[in-house]
């Protein structure tokens, strides 16, 4: 992974299927100095307890954290503050959020790709689940009824992306 410069903030996004490790690979890049992460997860479900049932649920209080935390998110990273979105860039739509915050800060990126097998997220999504230690439990059916909506980047989106397999 590239490292962000002390003097240039840097935007981090990732972009894998759920359980593929963003959220690990996110709290590691927030160890770097002068960096800060934005967990959709934590936030979700500290705004919106038990009201996520549904992929529609869970899309409309997205797009008001989105619409929350872009401004936030502009203005740490333009006060020199590198920001690790630990959000889900994995769909184009999405991440055209991530690059409008980019492009508007006029800051670095970097859209962490982490290429993980189906069945091995599967995998890592029911230790997760078992663990309880996760905001939400999310089970086979609902892995397969997101998955169905990821898209892998594309360099064509204008992204500078970091390919992690498996």
């Amino acid at each position: 992974m590239p490292p962000a410069s002390s003097t240039s903030p840097t935007l981090h996004l990732a972009c894998g299927k759920i359980a593929s490790g963003k959220s690990t690979l996110t709290a590691r890049l927030a160890q770097m100095p002068r960096t800060v992460r934005i967990s959709e997860d934590s936030l979700l479900a500290q705004l919106y307890p038990g009201q996520i049932a549904s992929l529609a649920d869970y899309a409309a209080c997205a797009a008001r954290l989105r619409a929350a935390v872009a401004p936030l998110a502009l203005q740490m990273l333009q006060a020199g503050v590198s920001v690790v979105l630990d959000f889900p860039a994995n769909t184009p739509a999405s991440r055209a959020w991530m690059r409008d915050l980019f492009q508007q800060a006029d800051v670095p990126h970097v859209l962490h790709y982490l290429d993980v097998p189906d069945a091995e997220c599967k995998a890592r999504l029911r230790q997760r689940n078992a663990s309880g230690l996760h905001p939400f439990s999310t089970s086979d059916a609902q892995f397969d009824a997101i998955t169905r909506h990821f898209v892998p980047p594309d360099a064509s989106e204008g992204f500078d992306i970091v390919r992690i397999a498996a």
